[in-house]
């Protein structure tokens, strides 16, 4: 029968044409968050078919379902949690291809049909291999990646990681900026905390050419934006990576009118909790307070976001070492940090895990366009790679976890 890898390995080149052709089923049928609802059915059928009984309606759209390897003294507390997100953007596709999205506005344009159909992939080789290998896989479908609260966080309240609790969780995402056939790994902090941030300053407008009757908003909102730079730069550790930035000013008056009042919207990332919590403060103290002192009003509102997202240095170099014997060390890559968010960091926050990168560029079938864009794509050769290798490095954690 050959080893468990070489059986892996044969299972997941068997299923690969299934695992695209769930792909591109996913891809032209995407939904946005918290809408997944016939995502989660078709889910449910691939899971019924295969002989699991789903646990439908998690966070509403979402679903859990555990593959039952050998049953001894040793493995009953032997649990792993395999996560995929199911939600898409919206987005237009620019794509010309077969598969793509027959929703208007709606797209799969950060990997999440990728990420369900390896899951699903996955799911079939553990299934069937179930007599080979001790503990309980936990399939995590977890809907609503993309937008705030998180899916992750309403799984946790509604008790995903729970009877049975895993003792590690991974997570596996599309990386269009490392070619396919490789995979990346980090230790530790990886991806940062994301909170929006919305002001209004409001003052008093009136006529441009009179701004001695006025309480300029647009002048003060201007100040607090280059002010709140200072508190990145001089209150935070220089080894600390964070970000600043604001992506919206709106003043709705014209050349020669001032308005009332300004908005402002921007977010804030970090990877260090502490930190978050210290920066805000300092954010909020400073912007209503540069307002005040100029004769304005400045309403601060913090939208919270995802905590930052850390892989667990042991888990993580067990999960390397065990992608190297699958994939062979030519393969396997280091990972920057990422000032992006990614709300599997609620679970890292819980819980041992360890959240890798799936390489699916392409230059020479010109598959190069990054996420959140409407004309990216994979080499869909990854999503064999995707399932085997997550299928592996689940056996070889629960092989470790006694």
């Amino acid at each position: 029968m050959g080893t468990m890898k070489d059986q892996i390995k044969t299972l997941a080149r068997q299923y690969a044409a299934d695992i695209v052709a769930n792909r591109r089923h996913l891809h032209a049928n995407p939904e946005l968050s918290f809408n997944e609802y016939n995502t989660a059915r078709f889910v449910a059928e691939q899971l019924k078919a295969i002989g699991l009984t789903p646990q439908e309606g998690v966070a509403n759209t979402g679903l859990v379902a555990l593959i039952e390897g050998r049953k001894t003294a040793s493995s009953e507390n032997r649990v792993v949690g395999l996560r995929a997100d199911m939600d898409a953007l919206p987005i237009h596709e620019a794509n010309d291809v077969p598969y793509k999205s027959t929703v208007e506005g709606v797209m799969h344009a950060c990997g999440h049909d990728v990420h369900t159909s390896s899951l699903l992939g996955t799911a079939r080789i553990l299934q069937e291999l179930r007599d080979q290998f001790e503990g309980t896989v936990k399939l995590v479908f977890q809907p609503a990646e993309e937008k705030a609260p998180g899916g992750a966080s309403l799984m946790i309240k509604d008790g995903v990681l729970e009877n049975p609790a895993p003792a590690s969780m991974l997570g596996q995402h599309v990386a269009p900026n490392v070619p396919v056939g490789k995979i990346g790994f980090r230790e530790g902090m990886y991806m940062a905390s994301t909170d929006e941030l919305y002001l209004t300053v409001i003052g008093k407008g009136g006529h441009g050419a009179m701004p001695d009757q006025l309480i300029d908003p647009v002048l003060i909102a201007s100040h607090i934006i280059v002010a709140l730079q200072q508190i990145i730069s001089r209150n935070r550790k220089p080894a600390n990576p964070s970000v600043l930035s604001f992506g919206r000013f709106i003043a709705d008056g014209v050349t020669n009118v001032i308005p009332n009042e300004v908005k402002i919207e921007g977010t804030f990332r970090c990877m260090d909790e502490e930190w978050r919590e210290d920066g805000l403060r300092r954010m909020k103290k400073m912007a209503e307070g540069m307002a005040e002192a100029m004769g304005a009003v400045c309403e601060f509102t913090v939208v919270r976001g995802y905590p930052f997202l850390k892989n667990h240095p042991e888990l993580t170099r067990r999960m390397r070492s065990s992608a190297t014997e699958y994939m062979g060390p030519e393969n396997i890559v280091n990972l920057d940090l990422w000032m992006a968010g990614e709300d599997f960091a609620f679970y890292s926050q819980v819980v041992d895990s360890c959240f890798y990168r799936l390489g699916t560029r392409n230059e020479e079938r010109g598959i190069i366009s990054g996420v959140h864009t409407p004309t990216f794509d994979i080499d869909e050769s990854a999503l064999e790679i995707g399932a085997g290798l997550m299928s592996w490095l689940a056996v070889e954690e629960l092989r470790v976890k006694n």
